[in-house]
């Protein structure tokens, strides 16, 4: 082109920036994410992010370092190496007794986030509602919304975080085409219960809606909670989708290796949306997913009773710095109340918190779509070590001193 004949951009034109997407715009960032920079940034014990401080287990690491020294470095299967998806199928019937084909019904993903975004973008149309329990996990509303859905929000109510059932049934219609479950949950540590599932499957059948389950949590379990795969429920094989990861249960979230398991028609969509997101997941952590899911049943017994004593641990830590706490039945989260403490919000108190105090949890509004519904809540994690625990204890009893 010759420059001399090129036209001058317009002032006006070349000062003003191209659009952004109005999606972007409908969300904020990770406010956990955001409190696990903070709590780096002041040197704060970080009880925010829900990441184990403590090593994962060796036979899982050695098997990592066997597949790279074993030149597994190449793109696995895009929806999985075959030996991987084998164990996730193994592991599914042993834990709830629902065989499926690894050919046919699983996806392995970069964990279980993209996972969710996958099966959401596989099923969802415009128009189409999503059914989402409040205090729910933060990627959820984003994830609606970056697949096209309308969030539809239902209450869980404390202290047992239970929700009113006509107040679930009014939010299902002929626009549903799905619901969303964290079971055990994050942020509040309910274990929903079989009743409680059957309702949920009342309404998935009455309007012909699915239901994408995450249960990340599942061998997270106290005070004689049970998990139960919705999945098993009569009625509920071929229209739930089952999400999944190595991250909590054997301590690896860095390692991104999570899955979706579903009925295959369903599972060829989420394969197809999951192919063009990422490709696949990481090749070597795959075969040593191998190792992992085929770990003995007493490694899931210690590792609830473990947790339990953790959890127990940073109960009792917080109750006497003054915090109310909410007794959690499953997953590795503390949700507490701070009213008693005067501050103007959530907000500000975990800021206080991370900044003047040295510990960093997470504000209960980003658990709500109206932050208004959370600011007497923090979040704390409790899948940490004793050296974490104790540094935390010192700095929150200066809080109670106050």
């Amino acid at each position: 082109m010759d420059l001399k004949t090129t036209p001058a951009v317009p002032a006006s034109a070349a000062a003003t920036s191209p659009r952004l997407s109005a999606k972007a715009e409908r969300f904020t960032e990770s406010v956990i994410r955001e409190m696990t920079r903070l709590a780096l940034q002041h040197g704060a014990v970080n009880l925010s992010q829900g990441f184990p401080d403590f090593p994962a287990p060796p036979e899982i690491k050695n098997a990592a370092k066997a597949a790279i020294d074993a030149d597994l470095n190449q793109y696995a299967i895009t929806w999985g190496a075959k030996k991987f998806r084998d164990a996730i199928a193994a592991n599914f019937e042993r834990m709830q007794g629902i065989a499926v084909d690894p050919e046919r019904e699983i996806t392995v993903c970069c964990g279980s986030t993209e996972a969710m975004l996958s099966a959401m973008m596989a099923i969802i149309n415009p128009g189409d509602e999503v059914v989402v329990f409040e205090p729910f996990y933060e990627n959820y509303g984003p994830d609606a919304i970056l697949s096209g859905a309308t969030p539809r929000f239902v209450r869980l109510h404390p202290p047992d975080w239970t929700f009113d059932s006509s107040e679930l049934a009014a939010a299902f219609g002929p626009a549903t085409k799905a619901i969303i479950l964290n079971t055990p949950n994050n942020p509040t540590g309910k274990v929903f219960d079989r009743a409680e599932l059957e309702t949920i499957r009342d309404l998935c059948l009455r309007w012909n809606a699915f239901a994408i389950t995450d249960e990340i949590y599942e061998h997270m379990l106290y005070d004689g909670a049970h998990h139960i795969s919705l999945a098993t429920i009569e009625g509920m094989r071929d229209r739930t989708i089952t999400i999944n990861a190595l991250s909590k249960t054997y301590s690896v979230t860095g390692w991104r290796v999570g899955w979706a398991i579903a009925a295959p028609g369903v599972t060829a969509a989420v394969r197809k949306v999951h192919d063009f997101v990422t490709v696949g997941a990481a090749a070597p952590l795959q075969e040593a997913g191998v190792v992992a899911l085929g770990m003995p049943r007493t490694y899931y017994e210690t590792l609830a009773r473990e947790y339990l004593a953790r959890r127990d641990r940073l109960l009792g830590i917080l109750s006497q710095a003054g915090f109310r706490c909410f007794q959690p039945r499953g997953a590795y989260y503390i949700m507490t109340d701070i009213s008693r403490f005067g501050f103007p919000d959530d907000v500000a108190f975990a800021r206080y918190l991370v900044k003047e105090i040295g510990v960093a949890a997470v504000p209960g509004s980003s658990f709500y779509r109206d932050p208004a519904d959370g600011r007497t809540h923090l979040r704390f994690t409790f899948c940490k070590k004793e050296s974490t625990f104790e540094a935390a204890a010192e700095r929150l009893s200066r809080l109670s001193r106050k």
